[in-house]
């Protein structure tokens, strides 16, 4: 099986030339990160990543946890692995300094976070819960609740888990049926979760659930659940841990893929009620909630870039490798050597730096928001917000393609588990399903992102893109990718004014524009990404192979991944009336 390297080269390139990270930190009084700082920093993530999380990424796929006397058992090796990643400091990068945090922006976070979910996704899916939870109590918790739980939580010595779905509540969570009864300064929670992830563990402390559910007084809908912090054990008032609560992982599910991350069936109040607290105001739960769930929609999206690097190195190491065939003069000759695994190579190569660039501009708009005056802090919300559906929507679809043709580049032996290539096909199929579907992301970008404010966020990108796309200085080689991707703008805007004109249509065509609009921004960046190669390699010192190869990528998605763009317009234009129409007998 091949090792994992972080691609650290095409990292830096991308946080110094797409989202100007030397210019980012200073606008936010983080020079110390332009001047070394980072590098140590990620040099440090590459280590851990590379030496002791991504040798573990087998062995739990093959041993993954399992539910004994104790709870939830992690795979062998976990625990350590976990130790030495808490008491290193990697939990508090972004937590504020208030509760033990270093405050580093999330770029930063990201790029690192990149290390940890392509060595071994199973395992990094928990500090990413964590982190969303950590955000969600600092966002809408009290004093209080903050003092006794982010501490903990940004240290590491304690994990965090998201309690949202139940068996006859899936998607729809006005359908929830958990209760919360008020008892003096806590509630009673009753009720039953499942796939929470990590939801039980022997690795940490304590585990903080954050649970939705109905107080009696609760109306009908979605607008009458509420939050609650409900840990495994409870906390006393000098912070030390109390007894166990009536919170407990009663099965794991049996999963296609990330074995190694236990899915837990967790039942509250068994013996009496698990003791909760509320966070935030009463029946106000799920827009608590979405904090920490559009701060995992980014994570997931990462997770997309992440195990396709993952899939690639692998599938990159096996056409090196691997003699197959002749040539005309009969010799011998390894995978490389053929076009069509060429070509599969570099879809994923391509689709890959597609994938950073935008994952990693993405956080940067996050970190400019952080940080922005009233006058800017709309228009950055508005496009944070509008890049989320899409980070996590057409990233995770396209994740399954790259990972899929790493099987492919394999052939038969990609369909042996013993390879290795199969396992990043498994893991990457739960990636377009949780935190909400691709279908669910679509309609947020169609619903709340475009047709809630007519266009205008929608429009603006628009508008950024195609200026900077007049503006490029490009080698001749790329005229053809540069009108393909001007193209793709006009197309987008096209299939804007239809969705504008035809809102009912909506829930119909909104998958074909979340993905038109993906192939598109990676296109823009691709681009983005040659001219500045372009640029500096007139540099004397200029690592001109490195940079011609950024260059000759760029072309590659633009002639094989913008043309997707068309097409989907096309499923647009043809409208989206006649799928709605469809009655269920025709199934």
């Amino acid at each position: 099986m091949s090792e994992y390297r972080f691609p650290r080269q095409d990292a830096q390139f991308v946080l110094d030339h797409i989202v100007n990270f030397s210019g980012l930190c200073a606008e936010i009084g983080h020079d110390d990160l332009a001047s070394g700082l980072s590098d140590a920093i990620l040099d440090e993530a590459a280590r851990l990543g590379e030496q002791v999380l991504a040798p573990l990424n087998k062995v739990g796929d093959q041993q993954g946890a399992v539910l004994g006397e104790k709870g939830v058992e992690e795979t062998a090796g976990f625990a350590q692995a976990y130790k030495q990643f808490a008491q290193s400091g990697w939990p508090s990068l972004v937590a504020p300094e208030a509760f033990g945090g270093q405050a580093l922006p999330k770029v930063i976070s990201t790029a690192v976070n990149e290390v940890w979910q392509s060595s071994n996704m199973a395992f990094a899916l928990c500090p990413l819960l964590t982190q969303g939870a950590i955000e969600a109590l600092l966002t809408h918790a009290s004093d209080e609740l903050k003092e006794t739980y982010v501490t903990p939580l940004v240290s590491g010595e304690w994990t965090a888990t998201m309690n949202l779905t139940e068996p006859d509540a899936g998607s729809d969570l006005a359908a929830i049926k958990s209760r919360a009864v008020p008892e003096g300064d806590h509630y009673r929670i009753t009720g039953q979760k499942i796939f929470i992830t990590w939801g039980d563990h022997q690795m940490a402390d304590n585990i903080i659930h954050l649970v939705l559910a109905r107080l009696p007084d609760a109306p009908a809908g979605v607008k009458g659940i509420s939050l609650f912090v409900v840990p495994k054990f409870l906390v006393n008032a000098d912070g030390s841990l109390g007894e166990r609560n009536d919170a407990k992982a009663v099965s794991l599910e049996h999963k296609l893929g990330i074995h190694a991350s236990p899915t837990c069936v967790m039942s509250f109040g068994d013996e009496g009620g698990a003791i909760g607290y509320l966070v935030g105001e009463s029946h106000t739960g799920l827009a608590c909630m979405f904090t920490m769930m559009n701060d995992a929609r980014q994570g997931v999206g990462l997770q997309g870039l992440a195990i396709s690097e993952r899939a690639y190195q692998h599938a990159r190491t096996y056409a090196q490798e691997r003699i197959q065939g002749t040539l005309r003069d009969g010799s011998r000759v390894n995978l490389m050597k053929h076009p069509d695994v060429r070509r599969m190579l570099m879809l994923m190569k391509s689709g890959v730096e597609a994938m950073r660039a935008l994952m990693y501009l993405a956080s940067a708009t996050g970190d400019q928001l952080e940080n922005a005056s009233e006058n800017e802090a709309y228009a950055l919300q508005a496009r944070v917000d509008l890049y989320t559906p899409i980070v996590k929507g057409w990233m995770t679809e396209l994740a399954q393609e790259v990972t899929s043709l790493g099987v492919q580049i394999h052939g038969g032996m990609g369909f042996v588990e013993e390879t290795g290539a199969a396992q990043f096909l498994r893991d990457a199929r739960i990636l377009p399903i949780y935190e909400g579907t691709t279908g669910i992301q679509a309609l947020d970008l169609v619903g709340r992102k475009t047709l809630s404010d007519e266009g205008q966020a929608l429009t603006l990108l628009l508008q950024e893109v195609e200026t900077e796309l007049a503006n490029m200085v490009l080698p001749v080689t790329l005229s053809g990718a540069l009108e393909r991707c001007q193209m793709g703008v006009d197309n987008a805007k096209e299939a804007l004014a239809y969705l504008l004109a035809n809102p009912k249509q909506a829930p119909a065509i909104g998958v074909n524009l979340m993905m038109l609009l993906g192939y598109l921004l990676g296109g823009w960046l691709m681009l983005r990404a040659a001219g500045k190669a372009q640029e500096l390699s007139k540099q004397p010192s200029a690592d001109t192979a490195f940079l011609m190869t950024k260059q000759q990528t760029a072309h590659f998605y633009c002639e094989h991944y913008l043309p997707r763009i068309a097409m989907h317009l096309a499923i647009i234009n043809a409208g989206g009336e006649s799928l709605m129409a469809i009655d269920e007998a025709q199934f």
